[in-house]
């Protein structure tokens, strides 16, 4: 994989669909166990995520050699889990998990204001499954995912078949800037824009701030969007602690009006924060601080 994230997963129809059937027809438990043995061929032949993956273990969360070696296996395999808790949890089987909220106020609190607000969140955990707490806010809450169209495959084909309607809709990244005017609108309409800051893309405008103890490039629209709008920013995070309970975790930035450095700055804090208490939920792929060149 290369230095910049290229937006593509790996990944092949027929093998999400072998672990719809398993989930499905057999469990969650038998759909897990089939991940050990992917995990295992992630580690023997991604060569480039692999040491990807080693530098973020050995490097930035100082572990040992042994250790770090030992948790590439480990993050292989809690990744995969992630996917397949999201297609489950869209596919009417989100009975089979549990959930817990720490901050979730201060989304309803956001909402209560009637201005909308920006939510920043990261590859980290399993943001994707934020649509069933954000179901259960007392207030009505609509949702809109600034995203790019990088992603459209034969496989999120194949996943959009199985899975339940969502109700989130998504906004396209666009070269003109006219995703902008979409944001706006939604925010009128007090809606929840979501946004990820953790993704630059190769040749695109970008700040700089440290994280886990090493400068790194982060994309600058979401921050000096986030910045530059009136509305409450938040970051929040939907991590994985068991096989079967997911964890929502909400935090109000206290930036200043215009100043996207500062806002950056407490995002890498917050993800930073997430990161020691999940270590193995980093699910950046690539050569992230571009320290492997």
């Amino acid at each position: 994989m290369a230095a910049e994230w290229q937006g593509k997963s790996k990944g092949t129809v027929l093998g999400y669909k072998i672990f719809v059937f398993f989930m499905k027809k057999v469990g969650m438990d038998a759909a897990y166990f089939i991940l050990y043995f992917v995990a295992t061929y992630f580690c023997l032949f991604s060569k480039d995520s692999n040491k990807s993956i080693y530098y973020y273990l050995r490097h930035r969360l100082k572990y040992s050699k042994t250790k770090s070696l030992i948790n590439i296996f480990k993050s292989y395999y809690v990744f995969g889990q992630t996917i397949l808790d999201k297609i489950a949890i869209s596919s009417n089987l989100s009975h089979k998990f549990t959930y817990e909220s720490d901050g979730v106020h201060l989304i309803t609190d956001t909402l209560k204001q009637k201005k909308g607000g920006i939510l920043i969140s990261a590859h980290v955990g399993n943001f994707e499954i934020s649509e069933y707490f954000f179901g259960e806010l007392e207030e009505n809450a609509s949702i809109s995912l600034l995203t790019t169209d990088i992603e459209h495959t034969n496989i999120k084909a194949y996943l959009d078949s199985v899975k339940k309607k969502s109700n989130i809709n998504l906004i396209i990244i666009k070269d003109d800037l006219s995703h902008i005017f979409e944001v706006n609108a939604a925010l009128a309409r007090n809606e929840i824009v979501c946004i990820t800051g953790d993704r630059y893309f190769k040749g695109s405008k970008f700040l700089t701030e440290e994280l886990l103890g090493k400068e790194a490039k982060f994309p600058a629209g979401p921050f000096m969007l986030a910045s530059r709008l009136n509305v409450p920013v938040l970051f929040v995070y939907v991590m994985k602690e068991t096989n079967k309970h997911y964890h929502l975790y909400a935090r109000k930035s206290e930036a200043k009006h215009r100043d996207a450095q500062g806002l950056l700055k407490e995002y890498t804090e917050s993800v930073t924060w997430m990161l020691k208490k999940h270590p193995l939920q980093w699910f950046n792929y690539f050569d992230f601080w571009n320290a492997l060149k």
